[in-house]
């Protein structure tokens, strides 16, 4: 029997990468849990997509004006230019085609912009057609000390390359460590008709209350003043529904899903 397709494919370049996890949609633990048990809006974007780490223990520190970075086998803190993950470089050479062995992704890079460093997680990604990846913060956890993630979407059925981030570092009075299996990224497959311009552009709106339909005023009933009126109600049954319609099969983008799925280019 043949296997289907995934709609995502992650290639691990530097061995010591650790592969990506489903992300846990108890947001690692943290999320309250009235929150994992009732709000399927918080746990299901807390799971949306995967979790990354990077592939070593590192340090970075910003003076104000330098990016240094420090790991485990370097003498002191290096200034940061472009600094190839250690070994990688002739690893990667060994095995690469003839024309390509020199071109090995670096690790780290510091930027232009004052205290923006760019992170390789050792990673590269393919998607099947139509899809891209979302690559962001860690969704529904507290901001990690130190730095912000900015978010990026790589259309990665066309761009077949290493998956990294930019890191932006917000203190300058002491290092910022980030920490092999401890994720620090979450990538998420977005369909590129979602933010496609005659989605974005084409959104429509209603004015006020006094435009609502027949139809808006029966959601909102069923939806807010039902459930309060009801003495049997129980909490969550948002959650229930939820899962209950996912279970079925009733999502109207799951046809979508299926057919991105079904031209998916295998690993």
């Amino acid at each position: 029997m043949t296997a289907t397709p995934a709609i995502v494919t992650f290639y691990r370049m530097i061995p010591e990468a650790t592969l990506p996890r489903r992300a846990d949609r108890s947001g690692l633990g943290s999320l309250p849990t009235r929150a994992t048990r009732y709000c399927d809006a918080v746990t299901q974007a807390a799971g949306f997509g995967w979790h990354v780490a990077p592939p070593v223990d590192f340090d970075l520190l910003w003076d104000g004006r330098q990016v240094w970075w420090h790991t485990e086998g370097l003498p002191d803190w290096l200034p940061l230019g472009a600094a190839q993950f250690p070994h990688f470089a002739d690893r990667f050479r060994a095995v690469a085609p003839p024309g390509i062995g020199d071109y090995a992704p670096p690790f780290l890079t510091a930027l232009q912009e004052p205290g923006v460093v760019q992170v390789w997680t050792g990673l590269a990604a393919r998607t099947a057609p139509g899809w891209s990846l979302l690559l962001r913060d860690l969704a529904n956890l507290p901001r990690a000390a130190g730095f912000e993630a900015y978010e990026g979407l790589v259309e990665a059925d066309r761009w077949f390359g290493p998956l990294f981030t930019n890191l932006r570092l917000t203190c300058t009075d002491r290092p910022v460590s980030l920490r092999a299996g401890e994720p620090f990224l979450q990538v998420q497959p977005i369909p590129q008709a979602a933010y496609a311009d005659a989605v974005l552009g084409g959104a429509a709106t209603v004015g006020g209350l006094e435009d609502f339909a027949e139809a808006d005023w029966a959601g909102y009933h069923a939806a807010i003043v039902a459930p309060s009126q009801d003495p049997a109600a129980q909490p969550g049954r948002y959650a229930v529904e939820g899962r209950r319609r996912r279970k079925a099969g009733g999502c109207p983008f799951a046809a979508m899903a299926a057919a991105a799925s079904a031209q998916a280019v295998p690993g």
